[in-house]
């Protein structure tokens, strides 16, 4: 029998009952939350943002130069102690660390001081010293320069842990000023000495096999070089330059402490090279007192015949450079500096409580 017409669009297969189709399960999408969106964000923009930073730096140097990164840093006030309002002021100027040419932070807190005293409102100054001292240049610089503020308002010193060699050095900078010095009683101060480090690697040299072939117009040019042995003509040489840094010292200690005027020999006694302590100085003279910061603020509040109730104290800041905000302030940057290391080697007296030369630059 012939089968009928199919109409279009229908199948000609066999009809069949449906059957319902099992569910299927769809996972729910897991929502991000704020957290995780943050953490995601933070690791990609340091991925990438890595990249566009040092694009930025060059820039930047490009435009500005490489050294005003480093450059420019302005002193900022901190308030200390005494009346935030008072009209009077007096200022906590700061020497830390290992003293090498006197400029940086030094040089901008004095200028700071200068334009401050010039508007009538800084009124006396403690000059707070925590260092072993450095090179005898940077010392009688930073002497110099505290003696032309002295000048002009009364200065009190104040030392911290370590006020020895060109530490001490700059804290004769009260001159004639009586019950001017003050240290607290932990610190380790004197050291009155000068030094010149020099080291012989010649037999270190011959048994690694490096020879020095160094050429130079006269055979003191390479004086003091640490591939030969030092003949008695140089040390002879050396010695008078240690002994006249050292003649410098003594004489600054006299301008700085009229005790040792008249009796040079107790200045003999204490100009040895050793280090005191708080106690130890107070008897040889080295000091006036014995005591903390406030108590060299209480002196400097005297001297300048200043009502305390109407004086604010302010401590000396350094504002952040554009390296600090790059490279998160100056603990995120290497201690070494490359420049001192170079220095190291080249022959030079300090007035260093060290038996090593300085290779850590601070923010002097």
């Amino acid at each position: 029998m012939d089968q009928p017409p199919q109409a279009d669009g229908f199948s000609q297969q066999p009809f069949r009952p449906e059957v319902a189709a099992e569910p299927v399960h769809v996972q729910p999408r897991r929502k991000t939350s704020f957290f995780m969106r943050l953490v995601w964000a933070v690791l990609l923009l340091g991925l990438f943002g890595s990249l566009a930073l040092n694009v930025l730096l060059f820039l930047v140097v490009g435009l500005l130069g490489a050294g005003s990164l480093h450059e420019g840093r302005h002193v900022r006030e901190q308030y200390h102690s005494l009346n935030r309002q008072g009209m009077d002021k007096v200022a906590i100027l700061s020497i830390e660390g290992t003293i090498l040419s006197g400029e940086g932070f030094f040089r901008d807190q004095i200028e700071h001081a200068k334009r401050d005293i010039e508007k009538g409102n800084l009124k006396a100054i403690v000059v707070r010293v925590n260092s072993p001292g450095g090179t005898i240049t940077g010392s009688d610089y930073m002497l110099h320069n505290l003696r032309k503020l002295a000048e002009k308002v009364p200065l009190v010193v104040s030392m911290g842990g370590t006020a020895a060699s060109g530490g001490y050095y700059v804290s004769m900078c009260v001159g004639d000023t009586p019950n001017a010095i003050y240290a607290e009683p932990t610190t380790w101060t004197g050291s009155i000495g000068v030094l010149i480090p020099n080291y012989n690697f010649a037999e270190l040299m011959e048994r690694w096999g490096i020879q020095d072939n160094t050429i130079s117009s006269g055979p003191m040019k390479t004086m003091g070089s640490f591939a030969r042995k030092m003949t008695p003509e140089e040390k002879l040489i050396f010695q008078a330059l240690v002994d006249d840094g050292f003649s410098r010292f003594k004489e600054v200690v006299k301008e700085g402490r009229p005790n040792f005027r008249g009796n040079p020999q107790a200045l003999e006694r204490a100009a040895t090279g050793q280090i005191f302590t708080a106690n130890q100085a107070l008897t040889y003279g080295l000091i006036d007192r014995i005591g903390f910061v406030e108590d060299a603020i209480d002196r400097a509040i005297s001297l300048a015949e200043l009502d305390k109730q109407n004086v604010n104290v302010v401590e000396y800041e350094a504002q952040p450079t554009l390296s600090d905000m790059l490279f998160g302030g100056a603990s995120a940057r290497p201690s070494i500096d490359p420049a001192a290391l170079l220095e190291s080697a080249t022959p030079r007296a300090y007035y260093l409580c060290t038996w090593l030369p300085a290779l850590v630059r601070s923010d002097d």
